[in-house]
């Protein structure tokens, strides 16, 4: 299926409409909770790094699983089972997003996973002259390729969809060029290659509030990530944006056009997490008010 006949399909989905009363048991049928962030509600422990618990019609859904097994712990504390995992959603390879999947999937070994290719690639970063490996682990990679072979890994590179009316956007186009500026990304130890990370996804789905989307860290950025839901789904409005948007070293103008694209979007919920960057987040809130809402392990949203 080429990308244009997957869009019509995508709209086609995106055109039904939903109530309320349709749902299960007159419940709202999506929640998402976030298990993993780079701060946490009282009792539980954060991380740099990132995972949210979506429970979407009957599914369950893990989109990303943090840096390390705290995933388990925040789980537990908030009563989540991750036994009960359908489907783990990779946004991109880099170690604070993939470092508790081996413990997620000892625990939910049937559970499907939703990744692309070059999420494998080596993946490095540097500061000064400190280089350090970013990547997905050697003994997680192995894991990984097991399921693989038994079928158990999709891999994402075009749009996909993981559970009726949720879908993964798989590779995003770099439409806006500002969003592409020089990164301390690589893919060789010598720091030659910059990584353009082409493994960075997302996540969004209908809700009977709107199309709500997830992001992991948002490296192919925010403003493209948006418009390429917009153009797949078909929607001119979108109700909520989630997640890591990478805006730590935004330029000022930058953040400006985010929030310029979140306007033109009519956003009503923008929950800023992990990665996004106080000045950003700042920005959003004097931009947003009430509309705004900072993420933390331990939040639940209801759609």
């Amino acid at each position: 299926m080429n990308l244009m006949e997957y869009t019509e399909k995508i709209t086609k989905r995106f055109s039904r409409p939903r109530k309320v009363d349709e749902l299960p048991d007159g419940r709202n049928a999506t929640t998402i909770t976030t298990l993993v962030d780079n701060i946490a509600s009282e009792n539980l422990v954060s991380e740099h790094g990132l995972s949210f618990w979506i429970e979407y019609n009957n599914r369950h859904i893990l989109f990303d699983a943090g840096q390390s097994d705290i995933i388990v712990k925040n789980a537990k504390l908030l009563g989540i089972k991750l036994a009960d995992t359908d489907a783990i959603v990779i946004s991109h390879g880099h170690y604070d997003h993939t470092g508790g999947l081996a413990t997620v999937l000892d625990i939910a070994p049937k559970a499907t996973v939703y990744m692309h290719p070059a999420a494998f690639k080596l993946k490095f970063s540097r500061k000064g002259n400190r280089v350090k490996t970013i990547g997905i682990s050697d003994s997680i990679k192995q894991v990984l390729l097991q399921k693989a072979g038994n079928g158990e890994v999709i891999w994402t590179e075009s749009p996909t969809e993981v559970s009726a009316g949720l879908f993964i956007t798989g590779q995003i186009p770099r439409i806006a060029d500002f969003e592409n500026a020089a990164t301390s990304f690589f893919v060789d130890e010598d720091c030659q290659k910059t990584d353009t990370l082409p493994d960075d996804q997302a996540m969004f789905f209908d809700s009977p509030k709107g199309t709500v989307i997830v992001l992991g860290c948002a490296h192919a950025g925010v403003i493209n990530t948006l418009d390429y839901v917009a153009k797949l789904s078909g929607r001119k409005r979108i109700f909520a944006v989630i997640g890591g948007m990478h805006l730590l070293s935004a330029s000022l103008e930058r953040i400006e056009c985010t929030i310029d694209t979140f306007r033109r979007y009519d956003v009503q919920r923008i929950v800023p997490a992990h990665c996004t960057g106080h000045k950003a987040i700042e920005k959003f809130k004097e931009a947003f008010a009430e509309r705004c809402f900072i993420c933390s392990a331990g939040n639940r949203i209801y759609l």
